[in-house]
This record gives C-alpha cells, structure tokens and sequence, in this order.
C-alpha cells in the first residue's frame, strides 16, 4: 500500500512550451487533472504573468527564457511552425523527453532529432514504437481523422491501383490558432463557409502521403480544406475507389481498430457533437450508390484541440513515460 501511494504523490513534472495557444491551454488543463502528473511551467511570452483556469487551479504563465527546462521530466511543445524545433533541441540536451505538437518533426518533413527520425505519434498504428520514446511529433489534426479513417482500407489491399483518394475536411476556426487574422474575425466567420488552401498543397499532405506510402499502395491524395463556423471539431468525408465492392463496409475498420478505446465505428456517419470535449475518432462507411466504380464514402469526426492535438499529445506521454496510455484522457 505504500509504494502504492508513492507511485501518486510523487506526480511527474511536465512542462509546456506555447502554453496560451489553444493546444497549449487545452494541455494545461489535462495535466491539472492527471492523477500523476503535475506542471513544472507553462509558458507563453505574449500572455506571460497572466493566469488561466485549469482544472479546480489556476496556472500563471512565464516567459519562455524564464524557463527551467531541467524541472520538467517531458515537456509538451505547442509553439508555431518554424518555432518548436529550436526549443525541441534545447529540452533535449538538458536531456528531457518531448512531445512535439508543431509541424517540424512530423514524418514526411525529413527531419532528425539526435541523428534519427522522431517517431511519429499516431498512437494506434505506432504505439511500439512510442513507449519509452525521448521525442515524439505530434500528428496534424487533419491527418489524424483522416489516416484513421483511411488505414484499415490501404493495409487490406482494398484501395484500387492507381486511385485518386478525394478528401473534404472541414475544422472549426480554433485549428487556425490564435494568432489575430481579418478572415477569422467572428463578422467574417459567422454563418460563412469556405475552402482554404485549395491546390492540393496543404501542409498536412506531407505526413499524409509518407503514411500512405508506407503502406504500399499506389494511390493519390486530393486533399481540400474547409473552415467551419464552429469553436472546435472535424468532419472529414473521404471518397475511395477499390478493387471491388465490400459486403460489410464497417468490417476493415472493426478488424483494425478492435479494442481501441480512441477509436469508435460507427454504423452512422458520425457529427460534431458526437465527439467535441472527446478524445476520440469516430467514423463509418457506406458504399455509394450510382456509380460504376465500387466507391466507399468514409465519414471521420474528431475534436481537433482533443484527438487533433492536446489529448493525443497526452496518449504519447503517458507511452514515452511509461504510465497507461488512456489515464487523464476523456472519453
């Protein structure tokens, strides 16, 4: 009973870089309410003496050069794009572990940390690999959804040769960050819809398509955007030609994903509502109808500050740290 009650007093320190951002404040609140973890700082230079509610406490946020990066045991890295590599370098030659949710060291991006290439953390298809890990990189919110949703379907052989792979994600406006922007002002915003970075270029291709290419397949990703008048959530509709009809089009996502707690099939196409303030992917699939090539439409619905980027931040951590990989995660 005594090693026991040590195991939880003795919370582990964390550290969170880029604090105030969106991801950054979602992060705080997770590891205020995590039974064995405890925060060391938080930092954000813009909001920096401010405080924020986190969990039944408060967390008063300090410059990042006031930063003790030796008193946390892993430190979350939610800075911008461009900004978190320098940082991911600097915690681990104090010898830190970290989880990186910024774009730098995603795969496909070609990035080493300590000579090798960061494990990526999408945790249901790389979780061997990110148990114990010094760094992870975080994935993007969109390919979190939408490799989910695409996976079971490119390792089964169902996808036919030489494809086009059609994707509508739609995010709400907290995945564009905080940063102040005219085109996401509420006035321009509200009861609006529309497409961004159109021309198949978005960032996110780059991870996705080194996923897909490690399965092998011979297939194209055309991959378009949207913003949603919406807080928080994606809703991605993926359009996949294959090698035949399927009989039960649930059955590859059931067999993959049996047993994962984060991952939920469904035998509707999944809402917002059925996965905001979750830390869950929630899909389906149907054939569609009318067209001479067997077509699956598959629909994935994730809270993209949860299983988009914070709450699948703290499945890595608690691998790369040893602890159960669902403890401190809502459901």
């Amino acid at each position: 009973m005594a090693q026991e009650y040590s195991f939880f007093v003795h919370k582990i320190p964390i550290g969170i870089l880029g604090a105030s951002g969106y991801a950054g404040r979602e992060l705080c609140v997770l590891v205020a309410q995590h039974p064995q973890l405890e925060l060391a700082f938080a930092a954000a230079n813009a909001q920096r003496g401010e405080t924020m509610r986190a969990g039944s406490g408060e967390v008063t946020f300090i410059a990042a050069d006031d930063v003790d990066l030796s008193s946390a045991e892993l430190i979350f890295s939610a800075l911008p794009h461009g900004a978190s590599g320098e940082w991911v370098a600097r915690a681990r030659a104090e010898g830190r572990r970290v989880v990186d949710l910024s774009a730098d060291l995603r795969i496909g991006n070609g990035a080493l940390v300590d000579g090798t290439v960061v494990p990526y953390g999408l945790t249901e298809v790389n979780r061997a690999a990110l148990r114990g890990a010094q760094v992870v990189a975080n994935p993007g919110c969109y390919p979190t959804a939408i490799l989910i949703g695409l996976l079971p379907l490119l390792e089964g052989g169902h996808v036919a040769p030489g494809a086009t792979i059609t994707i509508n994600a739609s995010s709400g406006v907290t995945g564009a960050g905080m940063a102040p922007r005219t085109e996401l002002l509420f006035g321009e915003v509200t009861e609006n819809y529309k497409a961004y970075g159109v021309g198949n270029d978005h960032r996110h291709l780059r991870e996705m398509r080194a996923m897909v290419a490690g399965t092998g397949a011979d297939v194209d990703l055309l991959f378009t955007p949207h913003l949603l008048p919406v807080a928080r959530g994606i809703l991605a509709t993926i359009v996949v030609p294959l090698v035949a009809p399927l009989a039960d089009p649930l059955a590859p996502f059931r067999s993959r994903w049996a047993g994962e707690r984060f991952v939920e099939v469904a035998s509707e196409p999944p809402t917002l509502r059925d996965v905001v303030h979750r830390n869950v992917v929630r899909l389906s699939a149907r054939m569609a109808g009318h067209v001479r090539q067997p077509t699956l439409l598959v629909v994935a619905a994730i809270d993209n500050l949860l299983k988009g980027a914070a709450g699948q931040a703290l499945q890595n951590a608690n691998l790369a740290l040893g602890l159960i990989e669902t403890t401190g995660l809502p459901a």
